[in-house]
C-alpha cells in the first residue's frame, strides 16, 4: 500500500521534537513513500527537510488561525492524503476531520499536555510508555493509543582528532574535560541546577581544567549568564547558543547532562547515545524509561545539584566507566530506538488505521 502521509507541525525554532519531525519525514520519504510537510514559512526545520519530501508551508500562527486551518483540510483533501499526522498542540489544534473516513488524523504526542485540544483526533501516538498510560488513563480509547518511540541514527566512532577538531570549531580548550548540556533555557531544563553542580565541582580533575558547555537558546539567557557570574564559573561556561546540528557538541564532550526538571522522554539523551558519550541524567519521567541505571546511564535525583556533581566527578577522567556506558547505550539505541525499526512502526500503524476504514 503506497501511503501518501501529511506531517503538520508549527514550530518555527528547532529543538529535540522538531528534530525528531524532520527525521521521520525525511525517513518515510526515504523509503518510497509520498510525504508532504507542512510548517509555517521561514521555519528552521525547512531546511532540514530532503528533497524527497513535498513542502507546503502555512502561518500556523496560533490555535485561532481559522485561515491556517481551513487551508489544512483544502490541502489534504486537494492532495488525496491518506494520514494527517499532527505534532504538538498547535498543529493538533487546527487539524479537523471526520471520523470514519480519509484522511485519519493522527496526533503524535512527546508530552502530558492538556487533552482538550487532542480529543478530536482519530488515533494517537506517545513516545513513552508513560504518556500512553497518561493518555489512556484520560479517556482516550486504549486501542486507539498507540506507543512508538523516537529514533536517533548512531554517529561514526568519534576519534581524538575529531574531537579536538569540534572542540576548536566550537571555541573550547582542546587540552581539559568538557562537560556539555544542550537545551532550551527554560526552567524546566534545569540548567540552574548544572550550573549549581559545576559549582562544586573543583576547577582541575587529575591535572586538566574543567569546563562546562551549553547549546541552546531561551527565556532564561539573561539570568543564567548573571547567575554562573555570580558563582564565579563564568570563564569556564561557555554559552553556543543554538546550534541547528548540535552533534558536534555532543562529540566534544567527555560527559554529557541532562538536568531537566521536566522531560517526557529527553531526545537529548538519545541524541546524545547516538555520539557515543557517557550520559548523565535526573531523574525525570523519560530518563527513567529510558536509562537502565548504571548500565546505559547514571541517574540522580531531580534539582539535587550535589548528586549531579558527585556523578559528573566519578566519570571525568574514568574511560573505561564512560566507555562501558556509551557502549551500552549505543547497543539500546541500536536495537530500541534505530531508525528501521521506529519507521517501520509508523509505517505498519498507519496501514492499520487504514484497513480498518474498509
Amino acid at each position: 500500500m503506497n501511503i501518501h502521509s501529511l506531517h503538520i507541525i508549527g514550530s518555527k525554532q528547532s529543538g529535540g521534537a522538531e528534530r525528531f519531525y524532520a527525521r521521520l519525514v525525511n525517513a518515510l520519504a526515504q523509503r518510497g513513500e509520498r510525504v508532504t510537510s507542512i510548517t509555517p514559512p521561514g521555519s528552521a526545520i525547512n531546511a532540514e527537510l530532503s528533497a524527497n519530501v513535498q513542502q507546503r508551508h502555512l502561518p500556523l500562527r496560533s490555535v485561532w488561525d481559522l485561515p491556517s486551518r481551513w487551508k489544512i483540510g483544502m490541502t489534504a483533501r486537494a492532495e488525496g492524503a491518506d494520514i494527517v499526522q499532527t505534532y504538538m498542540g498547535r498543529a493538533t489544534r487546527l487539524t479537523h476531520f471526520k471520523l470514519g473516513k480519509k484522511p485519519v488524523h493522527v496526533a503524535r504526542l512527546g508530552g502530558y499536555y492538556d487533552l482538550k485540544g487532542y480529543r478530536h483526533a482519530h488515533a494517537w501516538v506517545g513516545n513513552t510508555r508513560g504518556i500512553c498510560d497518561y493518555l489512556i488513563q484520560h479517556g482516550l480509547p486504549a486501542q486507539r493509543v498507540f506507543h512508538i518511540g523516537n529514533f536517533v541514527e548512531p554517529g561514526a566512532p568519534l576519534g581524538v582528532t575529531e574531537q579536538a577538531m569540534h572542540r576548536h570549531a566550537l571555541g573550547l580548550p582542546h587540552d581539559a574535560w568538557v562537560v556539555s548540556a544542550v537545551g532550551r533555557l527554560h526552567p524546566n531544563k534545569g540548567m540552574a541546577d548544572l550550573l549549581d553542580a559545576f559549582h562544586l565541582l573543583p576547577a582541575q580533575l587529575a591535572g586538566r581544567s574543567l569546563h562546562l558547555a551549553i547549546a541552546g537558546d531561551g527565556p532564561l539567557r539573561a539570568a543564567l549568564h548573571q547567575h554562573a557570574a555570580q558563582l564565579g564559573i563564568g570563564d569556564r561556561v561557555h554559552w553556543l547558543g543554538w546550534q541547528a546540528d548540535p552533534a558536534p557538541v555532543y562529540r566534544s564532550a567527555d560527559v554529557f547532562v541532562c538536568p531537566s526538571r521536566h522531560e517526557p522522554l529527553g531526545n537529548v539523551i538519545l541524541e546524545a547515545w547516538a555520539q557515543g558519550v557517557a550520559v548523565v541524567s535526573t531523574r525525570s519521567q523519560g530518563a527513567q524509561e529510558l536509562i537502565e541505571e548504571g548500565v546505559d546511564g547514571v541517574l540522580t535525583p531531580l534539582e539535587d545539584a550535589a548528586a549531579m556533581a558527585g556523578a559528573i566527578r566519578a566519570l571525568i577522567g574514568d574511560e573505561s566507566a564512560c566507555s562501558k556506558l556509551a557502549a551500552q547505550a549505543r547497543h539500546k539505541l541500536e536495537q530500541q530506538f534505530s531508525e528501521a525499526g521506529i519507521v517501520g512502526e509508523y509505517t505498519a500503524l498507519h496501514q492499520h488505521l487504514l484497513a480498518a476504514l474498509r
